[in-house]
């Protein structure tokens, strides 16, 4: 072990940049990121949170402040990958934005999530993928979700910018497959977060709330989202791109009947008896 990095990992000499580095996913992917031998450059507008994310990473972790509706503080993120570690193999694009105020949403919160949500995963790949050459290729991940691909209960706005994240996804993987770059995503169920931590309290409540969702019955772990980048990013996934990796505990395999609640609201009758 060597910077807080493993030197036989399998990311081993790989660099990698990772917005949205504050949240519980992002952070976590940064630690597996780091676990399997990358060095990384941590960027969220939460500085400091992201900071106290990084710290027990020691040498194989930077943090730098970005906004990723700013064309400047990307530009400054992957600059301090290319000053700090010397250049960029991996990409992951983890920033989120889940203002939704269904159809009433104003037009200024409109582009505020589409900005965050799909433009700052464009303009990240815009601006990697000279670098990622210059290393003979490189793997860009993007953090969708299964709200990208399924009807939700009063949610508009989030859904809709996931769904065009999955589509820039295929796009690009297509676009840039002849520069040997790989893009795919990783579609989450439902995983303990800060906005889940926030709205429900504690994580058993939350798995309660969401059992019914999912056929393995509880949230996600953001580590167990966080293999999943992982496993992209390496040469197991050589032969992966335009790809969307469901860690969705079941989530999407399920039709409406779900997990059979309603046949328990409204049992059949019993055909079996007698008359």
């Amino acid at each position: 072990m060597a910077n807080g990095t493993s030197e036989s990992g399998e990311l081993a000499g790989k660099v990698a940049v990772v917005t949205g580095a504050a949240s519980y996913i992002g952070a976590s992917i940064g630690r597996r990121m780091v676990a399997a031998g990358a060095r990384v450059v941590l960027g969220d507008v939460a500085e400091d949170l992201a900071a106290s994310m990084a710290e027990p990473l020691g040498d194989a972790a930077r943090v730098v402040r970005t906004d990723v509706t700013s064309d400047d503080d990307v530009d400054a993120l992957l600059q301090t990958a290319v000053s700090e570690f010397g250049g960029v193999d991996l990409a992951v694009s983890a920033a989120a934005a889940f203002d939704d105020d269904r159809l009433e949403t104003s037009r200024e919160a409109w582009h505020h999530s589409l900005d965050v949500n799909v433009v700052g995963a464009a303009r990240l790949m815009a601006k990697v993928v000279p670098l990622m050459e210059k290393r003979g290729g490189g793997a860009i991940v993007v953090i969708a979700s299964v709200s990208g691909k399924q009807s939700q209960p009063d949610r508009i706005v989030y859904p809709v910018t996931k769904a065009a994240l999955l589509g820039l996804m295929r796009n690009s993987a297509q676009l840039l497959a002849d520069r040997r770059i790989r893009v795919n995503a990783v579609s989450p169920g439902w995983t303990w977060s800060r906005n889940i931590e926030g709205r429900y309290g504690s994580r058993e409540r939350a798995d309660r709330v969401v059992a019914e969702f999912h056929a393995l019955g509880r949230l996600a772990d953001p580590d167990e989202i966080a293999d999943a980048v992982v496993f992209l990013c390496s040469e197991r996934a050589s032969f992966v791109t335009g790809a969307d990796l469901a860690v969705d505990g079941g989530y999407g395999s399920m039709g409406p009947e779900a997990l059979g609640q309603a046949f328990e609201k409204f049992p059949l009758p019993n055909l079996d008896t007698e008359d």
